[in-house]
């Protein structure tokens, strides 16, 4: 379900703005009804650098398609009881890739979800098997926009531990960019907040999801092995 609008400055109806914006909002709503309609559920996998907004930008634009928004690595911490950093310092990084793979192969059996992945899930490649099955879309961001927003965020980052993380990240980012190239959509974002960059993917999808092809709108004509005109193949 879309996010319940905000109170107004008059306490009226629900809406800041003009009668325009109102309009605007109803006719985003549509398009991303229609939009959710041609996706048939499959799920959305936001792949990218850590610092890339997965999730701030995956509950926006799961709002917008009315699908349930995923964290893999909050899963994964449920999943072992743990957080990340003491998964990798007593199982190492090949013990949380192992990890990683079982989770994101039970959440393809989901489906109508947003799943913001893990910055290294690209690298496996049984992980793309899972992957697949949705549309993967790449959120890309300078490097000076990366770091700016790692050097906010308290979260642990074991991959980013050391005395020169820009260094590491560029080295991180060199490695990993084939495997982000292969999504399905590209998306180039800015400093905007992340709503913005979600507007950016719901305005991007649509070119990657193929129209369904109308059926005949005539009965077929088949001919059987007798040189018969027939309306079955039995």
């Amino acid at each position: 379900m879309p996010p319940a609008a905000s109170s107004g400055s008059d306490g009226r109806d629900g809406f800041r703005g003009s009668a325009s914006d109102i309009s605007r909002e109803a006719a985003d709503r549509t398009t991303h009804r229609s939009l959710a309609r041609r996706l048939e559920g499959i799920n959305i996998y936001l792949v990218g650098m850590m610092g890339a907004g997965k999730s701030a930008v995956g509950r926006p634009l799961a709002a917008a398609l009315g699908y349930r928004f995923l964290d893999a690595d909050t899963t994964i911490e449920q999943v072992a009881g743990q957080p990340i950093p003491a998964i990798f310092e007593q199982e190492g990084e090949a013990g949380f890739r192992a990890l990683e793979t079982a989770v994101l192969d039970r959440i393809a059996s989901w489906h109508s979800l947003v799943v913001a992945t893990g910055g290294g899930a690209v690298t496996r490649p049984e992980n793309w098997g899972h992957l697949h099955q949705g549309v993967v879309v790449w959120l890309d961001a300078a490097d000076a926009v990366l770091l700016q927003r790692l050097s906010a965020d308290p979260t642990p980052r074991p991959l980013m531990a050391g005395p020169d993380p820009h260094g590491r990240l560029r080295e991180l980012l060199e490695q990993r960019r084939p495997f982000y190239a292969q999504a399905d959509l590209h998306i180039v974002q800015g400093s905007g907040p992340p709503e913005q960059v979600a507007l950016q993917v719901l305005d991007g999808l649509p070119s990657i999801l193929k129209e369904r092809q109308a059926g005949p709108s005539e009965p077929l004509t088949l001919i059987n092995g007798d040189g018969a005109i027939t309306s079955s193949l039995n």
